[in-house]
């Protein structure tokens, strides 16, 4: 058995190792299409570079390795995602990944590669540990399903949490955040390696601003994505928001992301008025939508409760992994 690396030569097939992966992986979660995909060649998020390669098993395509360089902050770090096709795993393919995936970090003057494992599959964890990686970050994917939502529930959630944030008001948009709010939502979406927890992954606050966020939902709805937001404001300063994003072409699936309410604003249940008006915001676009995923630090038990509250429920459990060089 001959195993090797070289360059990405067909996008394509890199889009059919990470279906088959994922598929196998975690066949609950829809894959995206082969469009979308694809569109991230030509439409990645602002900041950030790729190195994308393949990995042969007797000159057959078996891997997939794509390296993310992000180059606004966090400039000692390489996100790792090495995907090997289940009937090709346990042959040495990984391995040849992880030592091409050094010897690249190195190159471009890196010292943390970062990756992720989910508990479903230990042989993952289990290579990582080999590799010499760290356990950094547990986290818990959770999911709420809209088909048994206890809708009598939610809304005493509701009442509750408007009771608590007398004199604050709620503002949905969708995509690009409205010019007089965008400084605003950058200062919170920044604040989240600061306020959420890492586990001791090196990462450091992003260094976001109105044009960076305004790029990256640009080139997030041309790779068929479309993010789904709501705020609560003060007066005119919006101080928590949450968002929801979906592809275009899914109809029944999305996925929960950020949720931050300023830190002088805390205790008024903002947190979960947002995420509660924001699925009414999202249900109104997509009404077939059927589940929505998200991920927790395992330790963040604040966010978790209000997940809880609303009827998301735990589904597995993954570590984020990281190998200091």
């Amino acid at each position: 058995m001959r195993i090797s690396t070289g360059p990405l030569t067909s996008p394509e097939i890199a889009y059919e190792i990470a279906r088959a992966t994922a598929v196998h992986d975690c066949p609950d979660i829809p894959y995206q299409s082969q469009k979308n995909f694809l569109a991230l060649f030509d439409y990645p998020p602002p900041g950030v570079t790729y190195e994308r390669y393949l990995g042969y098993v007797d000159d057959q395509p078996a891997g997939y390795l794509e390296l993310s360089y992000p180059q606004l902050d966090n400039l000692a770090n390489v996100d790792v995602d090495l995907l090997v096709l289940p009937a090709h795993r346990r042959h040495g393919l990984g391995r040849a990944f992880h030592d091409l995936a050094v010897e690249r970090a190195r190159a471009n003057n890196r010292r943390h590669l970062i990756a992720a494992t989910v508990d479903r599959h230990p042989d993952g964890a289990a290579f990582a540990e080999a590799m010499g990686a760290k356990a950094g970050l547990a986290e818990t994917r959770s999911r709420l399903d809209l088909t048994t939502l206890d809708e009598t529930r939610l809304a005493e959630l509701r009442a509750d949490a408007e009771k608590h944030a007398e004199g604050y008001h709620l503002r949905r948009w969708v995509g690009v955040a409205p010019d007089d709010i965008i400084d605003d939502l950058a200062y919170l979406e920044g604040r989240l390696n600061v306020d959420a927890p890492t586990g001791g992954i090196n990462w450091e606050q992003e260094n976001l601003d109105a044009d960076r966020m305004r790029k990256g939902e640009e080139a997030r709805e041309r790779r068929g994505r479309r993010s789904y937001q709501s705020g609560a404001m003060i007066g005119d300063k919006m101080v928590a928001f949450t968002w929801l994003v979906s592809d275009m072409d899914e109809e029944t699936h999305a996925w929960q992301n950020t949720t931050l309410v300023d830190p002088d604003h805390r205790g008024h249940r903002l947190g979960m008025l947002v995420k509660l008006d924001n699925l009414d915001h999202l249900r109104e676009h997509k009404p077939q939508l059927k589940a929505i995923d998200t991920f927790n630090a395992t330790e963040n038990a604040f966010m978790l409760n209000i997940n809880r509250a609303m009827g998301f429920r735990a589904v597995d459990a993954w570590i984020e992994w990281q190998k200091d060089l």
